[in-house]
């Protein structure tokens, strides 16, 4: 009988199209509960990461017409999907830090809200419409004055990042949820014509492929960290102005060039836009409709280097009421129920996070599971994709695994993932980062890059 995680690669697979005997080539070790949530965390994270290194293998195929195996362990998976937990780098002492006052608070009603504060603009923001000082305390009796509703509201206006802590059958029900749950898990969708490409050639399964990775935080940098550890080429490209977390940027960066472009400038925009005109994959996480307003539309750059495969993320999805809100994992899982059902298997008094942020994991290796696809049909069929994920969908697609019984198992340390550990020397000092949770049998994956400061890097390819 098949186990939770294949069938959940198999959902995946067929999602995709994939041929259905390229599933006689994986094999998945382990299972749920892995971690104390009754969520399906490990089963989760063991099928998207397979299937991103079976969608790996199929691309090998195509360049020599050879197969390979695949392997994941549900524990590696895990540590894959908390690899910002383990991350340990020696001249960041704080790596972890997170802003005081982000976290739950209790309205005026009783109900619950998540307010995000870890990026500086975000807790000024905050503070601002709160009329507080920024303190824990100030903020909890500032809570207090509002109604949770009419306080997700006021911080959306606002262009804040915020959400009201809900049931799973509120959100089912709610006009969002709603939208969220027409989509599928992953679009890929042709946007434009263009003539096949050969998948190319190299000694991995992505040497050559070229990925503009314009994305911050955890979902969309996991992407293009993903397809770096299959030999993509990966230019991250950021700017001065915009803000990130230095520990995220530390464990997502591996295997990274780094540049810094600020695209409100046109001599910048145009030197992005000579980028696009030689890159295979354009990975982006800005605010739906951002870089339309720049020109950088997918039909857009479709027009401009014919065969491009574009990934947008997104919090909350293309379509709905809220599908221009910003969102990270924490409002996902605040909104969507998550944290109210987690909070109440493990007797908080209130919401509680899940022990891993399996949405922003998840969804980033949907990004490089879809683009990878995207590049397969391009070689076959040719053609532009646009391929679309969000954290919205990603959550849902979680709940949907079902539940486990958790409440008797034990985190997972890092002193249980030792193993699941390596070292590398990085202009941070000696790094200790998580090792790639799939196992290919003739290409394996590993990142061939030091994680590196934003901007190191000239905005240029490599020769």
């Amino acid at each position: 009988m098949p186990t939770d995680t294949f069938v959940a690669l198999q959902q995946l697979w067929d999602l995709a199209a994939g041929e259905p005997a390229a599933l006689d080539r994986v094999t998945l070790t382990g299972a749920d509960p892995i971690l104390p949530t009754d969520f399906k965390i490990g089963t989760a994270a063991s099928a998207v990461i397979a299937a991103t290194g079976l969608a790996a293998t199929e691309i090998w195929r195509l360049r020599t017409w050879r197969g390979q195996s695949v392997s994941v362990d549900l524990r590696a998976a895990v540590a894959a999907f908390r690899s910002e937990r383990y991350l340990r780098a020696e001249s960041q002492p704080d790596i972890h830090r997170r802003d005081p006052i982000f976290g739950f608070y209790q309205a005026g009603d009783g109900r619950w809200i998540q307010i995000h504060s870890n990026m500086p603009h975000h807790r000024d923001g905050a503070l601002k419409l709160l009329g507080c000082e920024g303190t824990r305390e100030s903020v909890e009796d500032a809570v207090a004055k509002w109604t949770a509703g009419d306080l997700e509201n006021a911080f959306a206006a606002a262009g804040l990042p915020t959400g009201m802590v809900r049931s799973r059958a509120e959100w089912h029900a709610h006009p969002q949820g709603l939208a969220v749950a027409e989509l599928p898990l992953l679009e890929i969708e042709k946007i434009g014509e263009a003539p096949p490409e050969p998948a190319g050639s190299g000694p991995r399964a992505l040497s050559g492929v070229r990925v503009l990775d314009l994305t911050r935080v955890i979902a969309g940098p996991v992407g293009g960290r993903t397809l770096a550890a299959y030999g993509a080429d990966v230019l991250l490209v950021s700017a001065p102005h915009l803000p990130n977390l230095p520990g995220l940027v530390i464990d997502t960066g591996l295997g990274k060039l780094s540049a810094s472009l600020d695209l409100r400038q046109p001599a910048a925009a145009e030197t992005l836009r000579g980028l696009v005109r030689e890159t295979d994959v354009f990975c982006q996480s800005y605010r739906p409709g951002a870089l339309a307003r720049l020109g950088l539309a997918p039909e857009e750059l479709a027009k401009l280097r014919p065969g491009i495969v574009c990934v947008t993320l997104s919090a909350f999805g293309h379509t709905g009421p809220w599908r221009e809100r910003r969102g990270f994992e924490t409002i996902i899982q605040s909104v969507s129920g998550m944290a109210h059902e987690h909070g109440f298997a493990v007797g908080a008094d209130g919401p509680h996070h899940l022990p891993a942020q399996v949405v922003d994991h998840g969804t980033g290796y949907l990004a490089a599971f879809g683009a990878l696809i995207a590049l397969a049909r391009r070689a076959r069929e040719g053609g532009s994709y646009l391929v679309r994920v969000s954290l919205a969908q990603t959550g849902r697609w979680v709940d949907a695994l079902g539940r486990v019984d958790g409440s008797r198992t034990q985190d997972l340390s890092l002193e249980a993932v030792q193993d699941l550990i390596a070292d590398m020397d990085t202009p941070f000092g000696r790094l200790r980062h998580v090792k790639p949770a799939a196992r290919l049998s003739e290409t394996p994956a590993f990142w061939s890059r030091p994680t590196v400061p934003l901007g190191t890097h000239a905005a240029a390819w490599p020769a």
